[in-house]
Protein backbone atom coordinates (compact mmCIF):
# COMPACT_ATOMS: atom_id res chain seq x y z
CA UNK A 1 0.00 0.00 0.00
CA UNK A 2 1.18 3.53 -0.71
CA UNK A 3 2.75 5.49 2.06
CA UNK A 4 0.22 7.88 3.60
CA UNK A 5 0.94 11.59 3.43
CA UNK A 6 2.02 13.32 6.58
CA UNK A 7 -0.78 14.23 8.95
CA UNK A 8 0.78 17.52 9.91
CA UNK A 9 -0.63 20.31 7.81
CA UNK A 10 1.85 22.98 6.90
CA UNK A 11 4.82 23.35 4.64
CA UNK A 12 5.34 20.19 2.68
CA UNK A 13 1.99 18.44 3.00
CA UNK A 14 0.97 19.21 -0.58
CA UNK A 15 4.39 18.03 -1.77
CA UNK A 16 4.07 14.80 0.21
CA UNK A 17 0.64 14.06 -1.21
CA UNK A 18 1.92 14.86 -4.70
CA UNK A 19 4.90 12.54 -4.32
CA UNK A 20 2.62 9.74 -3.17
CA UNK A 21 0.17 10.25 -6.03
CA UNK A 22 2.90 10.63 -8.65
CA UNK A 23 4.58 7.37 -7.57
CA UNK A 24 1.30 5.61 -8.35
CA UNK A 25 1.04 6.96 -11.87
CA UNK A 26 2.72 4.01 -13.54
CA UNK A 27 2.52 4.15 -17.32
CA UNK A 28 -0.31 6.72 -17.47
CA UNK A 29 0.73 9.97 -19.19
CA UNK A 30 0.91 13.02 -16.93
CA UNK A 31 -1.56 14.88 -19.15
CA UNK A 32 -4.11 12.11 -18.54
CA UNK A 33 -3.22 11.35 -14.94
CA UNK A 34 -4.12 14.85 -13.80
CA UNK A 35 -7.77 14.12 -14.57
CA UNK A 36 -7.59 10.91 -12.52
CA UNK A 37 -6.08 12.60 -9.45
CA UNK A 38 -8.03 15.85 -9.57
CA UNK A 39 -11.33 14.07 -10.17
CA UNK A 40 -10.75 11.94 -7.07
CA UNK A 41 -9.74 14.99 -4.99
CA UNK A 42 -12.94 16.66 -6.17
CA UNK A 43 -15.08 13.60 -5.34
CA UNK A 44 -13.53 13.35 -1.87
CA UNK A 45 -14.12 17.02 -1.17
CA UNK A 46 -17.76 17.32 -2.23
CA UNK A 47 -18.54 14.06 -0.45
CA UNK A 48 -17.05 15.31 2.81
CA UNK A 49 -19.11 18.49 2.55
CA UNK A 50 -22.22 16.43 1.85
CA UNK A 51 -21.62 14.16 4.85
CA UNK A 52 -21.06 17.16 7.12
CA UNK A 53 -24.34 18.73 6.00
CA UNK A 54 -26.16 15.41 6.36
CA UNK A 55 -24.89 15.02 9.93
CA UNK A 56 -25.96 18.59 10.71
CA UNK A 57 -29.51 17.85 9.55
CA UNK A 58 -29.63 14.72 11.70
CA UNK A 59 -28.21 16.52 14.75
CA UNK A 60 -30.82 19.27 14.32
CA UNK A 61 -33.67 16.75 14.31
CA UNK A 62 -34.28 17.18 10.57
CA UNK A 63 -33.66 13.56 9.60
CA UNK A 64 -36.78 13.60 7.44
CA UNK A 65 -35.00 15.99 5.06
CA UNK A 66 -31.67 14.17 4.59
CA UNK A 67 -32.59 12.88 1.13
CA UNK A 68 -33.98 16.16 -0.21
CA UNK A 69 -31.68 18.01 -2.63
CA UNK A 70 -32.91 21.46 -1.72
CA UNK A 71 -31.64 21.28 1.88
CA UNK A 72 -28.11 20.79 0.56
CA UNK A 73 -28.18 23.12 -2.42
CA UNK A 74 -29.29 26.09 -0.30
CA UNK A 75 -25.91 25.87 1.43
CA UNK A 76 -23.98 25.39 -1.81
CA UNK A 77 -23.52 21.67 -1.11
CA UNK A 78 -23.93 19.08 -3.86
CA UNK A 79 -26.45 16.31 -3.11
CA UNK A 80 -24.95 12.83 -3.48
CA UNK A 81 -26.93 9.57 -3.71
CA UNK A 82 -25.35 6.61 -1.82
CA UNK A 83 -23.49 5.23 -4.87
CA UNK A 84 -21.87 8.64 -5.50
CA UNK A 85 -20.33 9.11 -2.05
CA UNK A 86 -16.65 8.77 -1.22
CA UNK A 87 -17.40 6.24 1.52
CA UNK A 88 -19.05 3.97 -1.06
CA UNK A 89 -16.07 4.26 -3.43
CA UNK A 90 -13.52 3.83 -0.63
CA UNK A 91 -15.18 0.65 0.63
CA UNK A 92 -14.89 -0.88 -2.85
CA UNK A 93 -11.42 0.45 -3.70
CA UNK A 94 -9.88 -3.01 -4.12
CA UNK A 95 -12.61 -4.46 -6.33
CA UNK A 96 -11.79 -5.27 -9.93
CA UNK A 97 -14.55 -2.92 -11.12
CA UNK A 98 -13.41 0.11 -9.09
CA UNK A 99 -12.87 2.18 -12.26
CA UNK A 100 -16.51 1.61 -13.29
CA UNK A 101 -17.64 2.44 -9.75
CA UNK A 102 -15.83 5.81 -9.87
CA UNK A 103 -17.20 6.62 -13.34
CA UNK A 104 -20.71 5.80 -12.13
CA UNK A 105 -20.29 8.02 -9.07
CA UNK A 106 -19.12 11.00 -11.16
CA UNK A 107 -21.88 10.50 -13.73
CA UNK A 108 -24.52 10.31 -11.00
CA UNK A 109 -23.27 13.49 -9.36
CA UNK A 110 -23.40 15.40 -12.63
CA UNK A 111 -26.94 14.24 -13.38
CA UNK A 112 -28.20 15.24 -9.93
CA UNK A 113 -26.56 18.69 -9.89
CA UNK A 114 -27.30 20.98 -12.82
CA UNK A 115 -24.41 23.36 -12.05
CA UNK A 116 -21.96 20.52 -12.76
CA UNK A 117 -23.32 19.73 -16.21
CA UNK A 118 -20.37 19.00 -18.49
CA UNK A 119 -17.90 19.30 -15.61
CA UNK A 120 -16.97 15.73 -14.77
CA UNK A 121 -15.11 13.06 -16.77
CA UNK A 122 -17.37 10.75 -18.76
CA UNK A 123 -16.42 7.04 -18.46
CA UNK A 124 -12.89 8.33 -17.96
CA UNK A 125 -11.52 5.90 -15.39
CA UNK A 126 -12.68 2.74 -17.13
CA UNK A 127 -11.14 4.00 -20.41
CA UNK A 128 -7.69 4.53 -18.87
CA UNK A 129 -7.07 0.90 -18.00
CA UNK A 130 -5.63 1.81 -14.59
CA UNK A 131 -4.35 -1.01 -12.42
CA UNK A 132 -6.72 -1.76 -9.55
CA UNK A 133 -3.84 -1.87 -7.05
CA UNK A 134 -2.54 1.58 -8.07
CA UNK A 135 -6.02 3.11 -8.08
CA UNK A 136 -6.77 1.64 -4.64
CA UNK A 137 -3.52 3.09 -3.25
CA UNK A 138 -4.32 6.50 -4.72
CA UNK A 139 -7.75 6.41 -3.06
CA UNK A 140 -6.06 5.56 0.26
CA UNK A 141 -3.73 8.56 -0.16
CA UNK A 142 -6.51 11.02 -0.92
CA UNK A 143 -8.48 9.65 2.03
CA UNK A 144 -5.93 11.39 4.29
CA UNK A 145 -6.90 14.91 3.17
CA UNK A 146 -9.64 15.16 5.80
CA UNK A 147 -7.14 14.13 8.49
CA UNK A 148 -4.90 17.00 7.41
CA UNK A 149 -7.78 19.46 7.73
CA UNK A 150 -8.74 18.22 11.21
CA UNK A 151 -5.21 18.79 12.53
CA UNK A 152 -4.65 22.24 11.04
CA UNK A 153 -6.04 25.72 11.32
CA UNK A 154 -7.16 25.52 7.70
CA UNK A 155 -10.77 25.00 6.71
CA UNK A 156 -11.32 21.89 4.63
CA UNK A 157 -12.22 24.07 1.65
CA UNK A 158 -8.93 25.95 1.96
CA UNK A 159 -7.00 22.71 2.27
CA UNK A 160 -8.55 21.00 -0.76
CA UNK A 161 -8.20 24.22 -2.71
CA UNK A 162 -4.49 24.29 -1.86
CA UNK A 163 -4.06 20.66 -2.88
CA UNK A 164 -5.95 21.26 -6.12
CA UNK A 165 -3.97 24.40 -6.95
CA UNK A 166 -0.63 22.77 -6.10
CA UNK A 167 -1.41 19.72 -8.24
CA UNK A 168 -2.39 21.90 -11.21
CA UNK A 169 0.99 23.63 -11.02
CA UNK A 170 2.92 20.38 -10.68
CA UNK A 171 1.08 18.82 -13.63
CA UNK A 172 1.80 21.92 -15.73
CA UNK A 173 5.49 21.63 -14.89
CA UNK A 174 5.66 17.89 -15.56
CA UNK A 175 3.82 18.12 -18.87
CA UNK A 176 6.23 20.67 -20.30
CA UNK A 177 5.08 22.33 -23.50
CA UNK A 178 1.30 22.29 -23.59
CA UNK A 179 0.87 22.37 -19.82
CA UNK A 180 0.47 26.13 -19.93
CA UNK A 181 -2.73 25.65 -21.87
CA UNK A 182 -4.51 25.13 -18.57
CA UNK A 183 -2.28 26.84 -16.00
CA UNK A 184 -0.88 30.31 -15.38
CA UNK A 185 1.82 30.65 -12.66
CA UNK A 186 0.27 31.65 -9.36
CA UNK A 187 2.50 34.72 -8.90
CA UNK A 188 1.44 36.15 -12.27
CA UNK A 189 -2.25 35.64 -11.49
CA UNK A 190 -1.76 37.18 -8.05
CA UNK A 191 -0.13 40.25 -9.60
CA UNK A 192 -3.03 40.68 -12.03
CA UNK A 193 -5.53 40.48 -9.16
CA UNK A 194 -3.56 42.91 -6.99
CA UNK A 195 -3.41 45.38 -9.88
CA UNK A 196 -7.05 45.13 -10.96
CA UNK A 197 -8.58 44.75 -7.47
CA UNK A 198 -11.78 42.95 -8.53
CA UNK A 199 -13.86 43.67 -5.41
CA UNK A 200 -17.26 43.55 -7.06
CA UNK A 201 -18.93 43.30 -10.44
CA UNK A 202 -18.53 41.00 -13.43
CA UNK A 203 -15.20 39.21 -13.92
CA UNK A 204 -14.44 37.62 -17.28
CA UNK A 205 -11.71 35.39 -18.70
CA UNK A 206 -12.10 34.58 -22.42
CA UNK A 207 -9.56 31.71 -22.26
CA UNK A 208 -9.99 30.60 -18.67
CA UNK A 209 -7.97 27.36 -18.66
CA UNK A 210 -8.46 25.66 -15.30
CA UNK A 211 -9.99 28.79 -13.73
CA UNK A 212 -6.98 30.14 -11.84
CA UNK A 213 -7.90 33.78 -12.51
CA UNK A 214 -11.27 33.29 -10.82
CA UNK A 215 -9.79 31.51 -7.80
CA UNK A 216 -7.23 34.28 -7.32
CA UNK A 217 -9.99 36.89 -7.57
CA UNK A 218 -11.78 35.11 -4.73
CA UNK A 219 -8.56 35.03 -2.68
CA UNK A 220 -8.09 38.75 -3.25
CA UNK A 221 -11.63 39.49 -2.12
CA UNK A 222 -11.29 37.33 0.99
CA UNK A 223 -7.93 38.85 1.93
CA UNK A 224 -9.51 42.31 1.79
CA UNK A 225 -12.58 41.29 3.84
CA UNK A 226 -14.87 41.37 0.82
CA UNK A 227 -17.70 39.01 -0.09
CA UNK A 228 -17.64 36.47 -2.91
CA UNK A 229 -21.33 37.08 -3.61
CA UNK A 230 -20.39 40.57 -4.85
CA UNK A 231 -18.75 39.14 -7.97
CA UNK A 232 -20.20 37.31 -10.97
CA UNK A 233 -17.88 35.00 -12.91
CA UNK A 234 -17.92 34.53 -16.68
CA UNK A 235 -15.46 32.46 -18.66
CA UNK A 236 -14.85 30.40 -21.76
CA UNK A 237 -12.46 27.58 -22.60
CA UNK A 238 -11.70 25.82 -25.87
CA UNK A 239 -10.47 22.41 -24.66
CA UNK A 240 -13.14 20.10 -23.26
CA UNK A 241 -10.97 18.42 -20.63
CA UNK A 242 -9.67 21.79 -19.39
CA UNK A 243 -13.22 23.15 -19.31
CA UNK A 244 -14.03 20.30 -16.91
CA UNK A 245 -10.99 21.14 -14.74
CA UNK A 246 -12.19 24.75 -14.50
CA UNK A 247 -15.68 23.73 -13.41
CA UNK A 248 -14.25 21.43 -10.74
CA UNK A 249 -11.79 24.12 -9.62
CA UNK A 250 -14.64 26.57 -9.07
CA UNK A 251 -16.68 23.95 -7.25
CA UNK A 252 -13.95 23.08 -4.72
CA UNK A 253 -13.76 26.78 -3.89
CA UNK A 254 -17.53 27.09 -3.48
CA UNK A 255 -17.74 29.40 -6.50
CA UNK A 256 -20.46 29.34 -9.11
CA UNK A 257 -19.65 30.71 -12.54
CA UNK A 258 -21.00 30.87 -16.05
CA UNK A 259 -18.42 29.14 -18.27
CA UNK A 260 -20.84 28.83 -21.17
CA UNK A 261 -22.92 25.85 -22.17
CA UNK A 262 -19.89 24.01 -23.54
CA UNK A 263 -16.21 24.21 -24.37
CA UNK A 264 -15.92 26.39 -27.46
CA UNK A 265 -13.70 28.69 -29.56
CA UNK A 266 -13.96 32.25 -28.20
CA UNK A 267 -13.65 33.83 -31.64
CA UNK A 268 -16.13 31.61 -33.50
CA UNK A 269 -18.55 30.55 -30.76
CA UNK A 270 -18.58 33.36 -28.19
CA UNK A 271 -20.50 32.02 -25.19
CA UNK A 272 -21.16 35.51 -23.79
CA UNK A 273 -21.98 37.72 -26.80
CA UNK A 274 -23.70 40.47 -24.80
CA UNK A 275 -21.37 40.56 -21.81
CA UNK A 276 -19.91 43.83 -20.55
CA UNK A 277 -17.39 43.02 -17.83
CA UNK A 278 -16.00 45.25 -15.09
CA UNK A 279 -12.77 43.27 -14.90
CA UNK A 280 -11.04 40.99 -17.39
CA UNK A 281 -8.11 38.78 -16.43
CA UNK A 282 -6.56 36.51 -19.04
CA UNK A 283 -3.54 34.60 -20.28
CA UNK A 284 -4.32 33.98 -23.97
CA UNK A 285 -2.31 31.42 -25.96
CA UNK A 286 0.90 33.15 -27.07
CA UNK A 287 1.26 34.02 -30.76
CA UNK A 288 -1.59 31.74 -31.85
CA UNK A 289 -1.28 30.99 -35.58
CA UNK A 290 -4.02 30.19 -38.10
CA UNK A 291 -6.78 31.21 -35.72
CA UNK A 292 -8.93 32.23 -38.68
CA UNK A 293 -8.66 32.09 -42.46
CA UNK A 294 -8.51 35.17 -44.68
CA UNK A 295 -12.25 35.26 -45.35
CA UNK A 296 -13.40 34.81 -41.74
CA UNK A 297 -14.37 37.48 -39.18
CA UNK A 298 -13.51 40.34 -41.55
CA UNK A 299 -16.61 42.28 -40.44
CA UNK A 300 -16.77 41.08 -36.86
CA UNK A 301 -18.21 43.81 -34.57
CA UNK A 302 -15.55 43.10 -31.95
CA UNK A 303 -12.95 44.52 -34.33
CA UNK A 304 -15.07 47.50 -35.46
CA UNK A 305 -13.00 50.64 -35.95
CA UNK A 306 -9.77 48.65 -36.22
CA UNK A 307 -8.02 46.73 -38.91
CA UNK A 308 -8.91 43.01 -38.72
CA UNK A 309 -6.11 41.22 -36.83
CA UNK A 310 -3.86 39.09 -39.06
CA UNK A 311 -4.40 35.36 -39.55
CA UNK A 312 -0.80 34.57 -38.57
CA UNK A 313 -1.04 35.79 -34.97
CA UNK A 314 -4.07 36.13 -32.66
CA UNK A 315 -2.47 38.47 -30.10
CA UNK A 316 -4.33 41.55 -31.29
CA UNK A 317 -7.52 39.57 -31.84
CA UNK A 318 -7.47 38.77 -28.12
CA UNK A 319 -6.79 42.42 -27.25
CA UNK A 320 -9.68 43.72 -29.36
CA UNK A 321 -12.00 40.96 -28.15
CA UNK A 322 -11.33 41.94 -24.54
CA UNK A 323 -11.68 45.64 -25.27
CA UNK A 324 -15.10 44.95 -26.78
CA UNK A 325 -16.17 43.10 -23.63
CA UNK A 326 -15.36 45.90 -21.19
CA UNK A 327 -18.04 48.00 -19.50
CA UNK A 328 -17.62 51.76 -19.74
CA UNK A 329 -15.62 51.78 -16.48
CA UNK A 330 -14.01 48.38 -17.06
CA UNK A 331 -10.33 47.46 -16.99
CA UNK A 332 -8.57 44.43 -18.45
CA UNK A 333 -5.22 42.95 -17.43
CA UNK A 334 -3.68 40.14 -19.46
CA UNK A 335 -0.46 38.34 -20.35
CA UNK A 336 1.05 38.41 -23.84
CA UNK A 337 4.40 37.63 -25.45
CA UNK A 338 6.79 40.60 -25.54
CA UNK A 339 6.57 40.78 -29.31
CA UNK A 340 3.05 42.20 -28.97
CA UNK A 341 4.52 45.49 -27.69
CA UNK A 342 6.48 46.27 -30.84
CA UNK A 343 5.37 44.04 -33.72
CA UNK A 344 4.45 45.72 -37.01
CA UNK A 345 3.64 42.52 -38.89
CA UNK A 346 0.50 42.47 -41.03
CA UNK A 347 -0.99 45.64 -39.59
CA UNK A 348 -0.40 44.92 -35.90
CA UNK A 349 1.49 48.21 -35.53
CA UNK A 350 -1.49 50.03 -37.04
CA UNK A 351 -3.86 48.45 -34.49
CA UNK A 352 -1.51 49.29 -31.63
CA UNK A 353 -1.20 52.90 -32.80
CA UNK A 354 -4.97 53.32 -32.79
CA UNK A 355 -5.24 51.79 -29.31
CA UNK A 356 -2.70 54.37 -28.11
CA UNK A 357 -4.35 57.28 -29.92
CA UNK A 358 -7.73 56.23 -28.52
CA UNK A 359 -6.10 56.37 -25.05
CA UNK A 360 -6.90 52.78 -24.14
CA UNK A 361 -3.49 51.76 -22.77
CA UNK A 362 -3.42 52.12 -18.99
CA UNK A 363 -0.18 50.37 -18.04
CA UNK A 364 2.54 48.16 -19.58
CA UNK A 365 4.76 45.86 -17.52
CA UNK A 366 7.80 43.92 -18.73
CA UNK A 367 8.10 40.77 -16.60
CA UNK A 368 11.26 38.77 -15.82
CA UNK A 369 11.95 35.64 -17.85
CA UNK A 370 11.53 32.03 -16.71
CA UNK A 371 8.23 32.60 -14.90
CA UNK A 372 6.30 30.05 -16.94
CA UNK A 373 6.65 26.29 -16.77
CA UNK A 374 6.12 25.76 -20.46
CA UNK A 375 7.87 28.53 -22.37
CA UNK A 376 10.97 30.68 -22.16
CA UNK A 377 9.34 33.37 -24.33
CA UNK A 378 9.65 36.74 -22.51
CA UNK A 379 6.23 38.01 -21.48
CA UNK A 380 4.57 41.27 -20.54
CA UNK A 381 1.36 42.46 -18.92
CA UNK A 382 -1.06 44.78 -20.68
CA UNK A 383 -3.68 46.84 -18.84
CA UNK A 384 -6.31 48.53 -20.98
CA UNK A 385 -9.31 50.65 -20.00
CA UNK A 386 -12.40 51.94 -21.72
CA UNK A 387 -12.00 55.26 -19.91
CA UNK A 388 -9.23 56.98 -17.95
CA UNK A 389 -11.50 59.71 -16.57
CA UNK A 390 -11.58 60.30 -12.83
CA UNK A 391 -13.80 57.71 -11.14
CA UNK A 392 -14.72 58.46 -7.49
CA UNK A 393 -16.39 55.04 -7.11
CA UNK A 394 -13.04 53.30 -7.53
CA UNK A 395 -10.85 56.16 -6.27
CA UNK A 396 -9.19 56.79 -9.64
CA UNK A 397 -7.84 60.19 -10.64
CA UNK A 398 -8.00 61.55 -14.19
CA UNK A 399 -5.26 59.74 -16.17
CA UNK A 400 -6.26 60.83 -19.65
CA UNK A 401 -3.26 61.17 -21.94
CA UNK A 402 -1.00 59.15 -19.62
CA UNK A 403 0.33 55.61 -19.71
CA UNK A 404 2.43 54.02 -16.97
CA UNK A 405 5.43 51.89 -17.96
CA UNK A 406 7.05 49.49 -15.49
CA UNK A 407 10.19 47.47 -16.21
CA UNK A 408 10.15 44.56 -13.74
CA UNK A 409 12.67 42.38 -15.56
CA UNK A 410 15.16 42.61 -12.70
CA UNK A 411 12.67 41.35 -10.10
CA UNK A 412 11.98 37.73 -9.21
CA UNK A 413 13.88 34.95 -7.43
CA UNK A 414 15.10 31.66 -8.88
CA UNK A 415 13.28 28.79 -7.12
CA UNK A 416 14.88 26.07 -9.25
CA UNK A 417 17.50 25.76 -11.95
CA UNK A 418 14.99 26.77 -14.63
CA UNK A 419 12.17 28.49 -12.74
CA UNK A 420 11.83 32.03 -11.43
CA UNK A 421 9.08 33.34 -9.19
CA UNK A 422 7.87 36.79 -8.18
CA UNK A 423 7.94 37.15 -4.40
CA UNK A 424 5.22 38.84 -2.34
CA UNK A 425 7.53 41.83 -2.04
CA UNK A 426 8.01 41.98 -5.83
CA UNK A 427 4.26 41.86 -6.38
CA UNK A 428 3.70 44.60 -3.79
CA UNK A 429 6.40 46.80 -5.37
CA UNK A 430 4.74 46.62 -8.79
CA UNK A 431 1.14 46.91 -7.57
CA UNK A 432 1.92 49.77 -5.16
CA UNK A 433 3.57 51.72 -7.98
CA UNK A 434 0.49 51.28 -10.15
CA UNK A 435 -1.98 52.27 -7.42
CA UNK A 436 0.10 55.26 -6.33
CA UNK A 437 -0.03 56.50 -9.93
CA UNK A 438 -3.71 55.74 -10.55
CA UNK A 439 -5.25 56.79 -7.21
CA UNK A 440 -6.84 60.13 -6.51
CA UNK A 441 -5.31 62.22 -3.72
CA UNK A 442 -8.01 61.26 -1.21
CA UNK A 443 -7.80 57.58 -2.18
CA UNK A 444 -4.03 57.60 -1.84
CA UNK A 445 -4.33 59.07 1.67
CA UNK A 446 -6.87 56.38 2.56
CA UNK A 447 -4.58 53.62 1.28
CA UNK A 448 -1.60 54.98 3.21
CA UNK A 449 -3.64 55.29 6.41
CA UNK A 450 -5.00 51.75 5.98
CA UNK A 451 -1.46 50.52 5.21
CA UNK A 452 -2.66 49.13 1.89
CA UNK A 453 0.22 50.72 0.05
CA UNK A 454 3.87 51.40 0.75
CA UNK A 455 4.54 54.37 -1.54
CA UNK A 456 3.43 57.78 -0.33
CA UNK A 457 3.08 59.22 -3.82
CA UNK A 458 4.00 58.21 -7.33
CA UNK A 459 7.39 59.26 -8.71
CA UNK A 460 9.17 58.21 -11.89
CA UNK A 461 12.09 55.95 -11.05
CA UNK A 462 14.90 55.59 -13.58
CA UNK A 463 15.23 52.01 -14.72
CA UNK A 464 11.90 50.96 -13.20
CA UNK A 465 8.88 53.16 -13.91
CA UNK A 466 7.91 56.16 -16.03
CA UNK A 467 4.71 57.95 -17.00
CA UNK A 468 4.61 58.65 -20.74
CA UNK A 469 2.37 60.91 -22.79
CA UNK A 470 0.90 60.33 -26.22
CA UNK A 471 3.69 62.46 -27.70
CA UNK A 472 6.29 60.29 -25.95
CA UNK A 473 4.79 57.15 -27.47
CA UNK A 474 4.49 58.76 -30.87
CA UNK A 475 8.18 59.70 -30.70
CA UNK A 476 8.91 56.01 -30.05
CA UNK A 477 6.93 54.92 -33.13
CA UNK A 478 4.08 53.69 -30.91
CA UNK A 479 6.22 50.92 -29.47
CA UNK A 480 5.11 49.96 -25.92
CA UNK A 481 8.27 48.29 -24.61
CA UNK A 482 8.87 49.71 -21.07
CA UNK A 483 12.66 49.76 -21.55
CA UNK A 484 12.26 52.53 -24.13
CA UNK A 485 10.68 54.81 -21.56
CA UNK A 486 12.06 54.06 -18.11
CA UNK A 487 15.71 54.56 -19.11
CA UNK A 488 18.66 53.23 -17.14
CA UNK A 489 18.80 53.08 -13.37
CA UNK A 490 20.93 55.70 -11.67
CA UNK A 491 24.37 54.38 -10.68
CA UNK A 492 25.04 54.84 -6.99
CA UNK A 493 27.79 57.39 -6.32
CA UNK A 494 30.66 55.77 -4.38
CA UNK A 495 32.11 59.17 -3.38
CA UNK A 496 35.38 58.77 -5.32
CA UNK A 497 36.29 61.66 -7.64
CA UNK A 498 36.33 60.82 -11.36
CA UNK A 499 39.98 61.90 -11.78
CA UNK A 500 41.11 59.67 -8.92
CA UNK A 501 39.10 56.71 -10.16
CA UNK A 502 40.44 57.18 -13.73
CA UNK A 503 44.06 57.24 -12.54
CA UNK A 504 43.55 54.01 -10.58
CA UNK A 505 41.89 52.30 -13.56
CA UNK A 506 44.70 53.45 -15.89
CA UNK A 507 47.42 52.12 -13.58
CA UNK A 508 45.61 48.79 -13.34
CA UNK A 509 45.23 48.59 -17.13
CA UNK A 510 48.97 49.26 -17.81
CA UNK A 511 49.96 46.71 -15.18
CA UNK A 512 47.77 44.10 -16.88
CA UNK A 513 49.26 44.97 -20.29
CA UNK A 514 52.80 44.52 -18.92
CA UNK A 515 51.84 41.16 -17.44
CA UNK A 516 50.32 40.12 -20.74
CA UNK A 517 53.57 40.99 -22.58
CA UNK A 518 55.65 38.92 -20.14
CA UNK A 519 53.24 35.98 -20.45
CA UNK A 520 53.34 36.19 -24.25
CA UNK A 521 57.17 36.10 -24.24
CA UNK A 522 57.20 33.08 -21.91
CA UNK A 523 54.86 31.17 -24.21
CA UNK A 524 57.06 31.97 -27.24
CA UNK A 525 60.20 30.78 -25.41
CA UNK A 526 58.55 27.50 -24.42
CA UNK A 527 57.30 26.86 -27.95
CA UNK A 528 60.81 27.50 -29.44
CA UNK A 529 62.39 25.16 -26.87
CA UNK A 530 60.08 22.43 -28.12
CA UNK A 531 61.15 23.06 -31.73
CA UNK A 532 58.08 24.96 -32.78
CA UNK A 533 59.62 28.37 -33.44
CA UNK A 534 59.03 30.46 -36.54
Amino acid sequence: MAKSPTKKAGKGFEETLWDTANQLRGSVESSEYKHVVLSLVFLKFISDKFEAKRKQLIDNGQEAFIDMDVFYQQDNVFFLPPEARWSYVKARAKQDDIAVIIDTALSTIEKRNASLTGALPDNYFSRQGLEVKRLASLIDSIENIDTLANESDLTEEDLVGRVYEYFLGKFAASEGKGGGEFYTPKAVVTLLAEMLEPYQGKIYDPCCGSGGMFVQSLKFIESHKGKSRDIAIYGQELTSTTYKLAKMNLAVRGLSGNLGERAADTFFADQHPDLKADFIMANPPFNLKDWRNEAELTNDPRFAGFRTPPTGNANYAWILHMLSKLSEDGTAGFVLANGSMSSNSSGEGEIRQKLIEDDRIECMIALPGQLFFTTQIPVCLWFISKSKKANPQYGYRDRRGETLFIDARNLGTMVSRTQKELTKEDIATIADTFHAWRSSESELKRRIKAKEIGAEQYQDQAGFCKVATLDDMKANDFVLTPGRYVGAADIEDDGIAFETKMQELTRALYQQLDEATELDQAIRSNMEALGYGK
